[in-house]
């Protein structure tokens, strides 16, 4: 995973509220194992027609939104089912940050082991991201905080172990395996 310490870009700005897994990456899309090539599907649905044509009023395929790394999604993105894929499809596409007023806690939680960091703001800040599509903002993991244009900051929440693992590029099993010399060193001094 490529470390997250400071992160600055334009935003992408989808208002729809309750955007759940499967709207995020369609079922059909779940028979992989690997990450890669799932930014292709993501919103698959919402992005293409029935023959498979980008639809151009869909606002990935605008090109305003091109190279954006922060999705600004409606209330409770993420609901729905379980699956590690939608962080996956998001990562590939591009998207290192989620921002909404509620995330669903199973889908932050696969973000977070997967390298895409879920921000909660309270509902004017979110208000404000809403009605300015196409923003640079600032995120800051080690103040947790993100700046805004207008020079606002606003703090966000974010556990201290999923901020290290974020800041660091590790997911739990690489923290745990970047102890195996400790570990080794304790069984040695403990016979074991």
């Amino acid at each position: 995973m490529e470390p997250i310490v400071r992160l600055r870009s334009r935003t992408v700005v989808m208002p729809s509220t309750d955007i759940d897994t499967d709207q995020i990456i369609p079922a059909r899309f779940l028979t992989t194992t690997t990450r890669e090539g799932l930014g292709k599907a993501l919103f698959a649905d919402w992005r293409y027609d029935s023959d498979g044509n980008p639809r151009p009023d869909f606002i990935l395929n605008r090109p305003e939104s091109q190279g954006c790394a922060i999705l600004v999604a409606g209330r409770n993105v993420g609901c729905g089912s379980s699956r590690e894929h939608a962080p996956w499809a998001l990562a590939d596409y591009g998207f290192r940050a989620v921002i909404s007023t509620q995330i669903a806690d199973i889908f932050s939680n696969n973000a977070l082991k997967n390298g895409l960091l879920p921000i909660v703001v309270d509902e004017a800040t979110h208000a404000w991201l809403l009605a300015n599509p196409g923003a640079e903002i600032a995120i800051d993991l080690e103040t947790r905080s993100l700046a805004l244009p207008d020079g606002r900051t606003v703090a966000f929440p974010l556990e201290d172990f999923a901020r290290y693992c974020l800041m660091n590029g590790v997911d739990e099993l690489g923290y745990l395996l970047s102890k195996v010399p400790d570990i080794e060193r304790y069984e040695r001094a403990h016979g074991k």
